[in-house]
């Protein structure tokens, strides 16, 4: 007799063998690549209800469950103001998933919205440390964020046209503020277009941006246009003369020559090319532009 599958376990089944080398082989590359998971780990996979955190959250419990490596797993959800309709979405999607969520509120929407300058960055502030703040609460020293292979690339290329520095996204960060706490990020490996693809052949539907800054923008009939969309346009346009071009500059992430270099910072700690031309010590004259 043929077995019958619930949805949640064809979808399980997909993620092993149909979508296996765009998602899931990408995925446990990261984890083993970038050691992002120890033994005796308690890691928090963090959920905003959108697509990127809530396969994150499937793919940690499969990997849960599919390992014998020594981890435990939190599912933790923050609302930070949603609507009604948003975070029923949330729960919604989540039971459907078959993922166990704690889910717990926040002022963040009403104090970042309140500011008229940069309320994304205090909004992000804000966010990182109630999940940091809640997943210590749960004894977890780690929390998994959903950010992509995309994600990775658009913010080198954000922090270089628009903030005059060379920034990258690394896969795993300790957290200056909460001591013992990292931060990981399991998706590094994985394209956007693979998660999307895997949600529309799902027939899934996850929140695309629950901001409140962003909806009361769209009522007020103001069209959002961030940097991160401007250069998601760019590399669309040069990837018709380049195909690789997104796989190249992911891959010099992991080829920086530092001697070509004229200045960089490690550890808050200022270097420059001109330290090989003073080997007394002697400070060098500024040779900033």
């Amino acid at each position: 007799m043929k077995r019958e599958f619930t949805f949640c376990q064809q979808l399980e089944r997909d993620l092993l063998t149909a979508y296996r080398e765009r998602l899931w082989q990408p995925f446990c590359r990261a984890v083993r690549l970038y050691r992002l998971i120890q033994p005796g780990d308690r890691i928090a996979v963090c959920i905003s209800g959108g697509k990127d955190s809530m396969l994150l959250a499937k793919l940690m419990q499969l990997l849960h469950r599919h390992t014998a490596y020594p981890f435990e797993v939190r599912y933790l959800v923050m609302d930070p103001g949603y609507s009604p309709a948003n975070r029923q979405k949330i729960e919604d999607n989540a039971r459907l998933l078959e993922i166990p969520c704690t889910i717990f509120d926040s002022d963040v929407f009403d104090v970042a919205c309140a500011q008229e300058k940069n309320p994304c960055f205090l909004c992000a502030r804000m966010r990182r440390g109630c999940l940091y703040g809640k997943a210590r609460e749960l004894g977890c020293n780690k929390i998994a964020l959903g950010h992509h292979f995309d994600d990775v690339i658009e913010t080198v290329l954000i922090s270089m046209f628009y903030g005059g520095q060379i920034q990258g996204m690394p896969p795993r960060l300790k957290s200056k503020n909460f001591p013992g706490m990292e931060l990981i990020r399991p998706l590094y490996r994985v394209r956007e277009e693979d998660i999307i693809t895997w949600k529309e052949q799902n027939g899934l539907e996850f929140l695309q941006c629950a901001c409140r800054f962003t909806e009361n923008a769209a009522r007020a009939g103001r069209e959002g246009d961030s940097k991160r969309q401007q250069i998601k346009r760019l590399l669309k346009q040069l990837r018709q003369d380049n195909p690789v071009l997104e796989q190249n500059i992911f891959g010099a992430l992991h080829n920086v020559q530092l001697d070509t270099l004229v200045a960089w910072k490690y550890r808050g700690k200022a270097h420059s090319f001109l330290d090989a031309f003073s080997p007394s010590g002697e400070e060098e004259p500024d040779g900033n532009p």
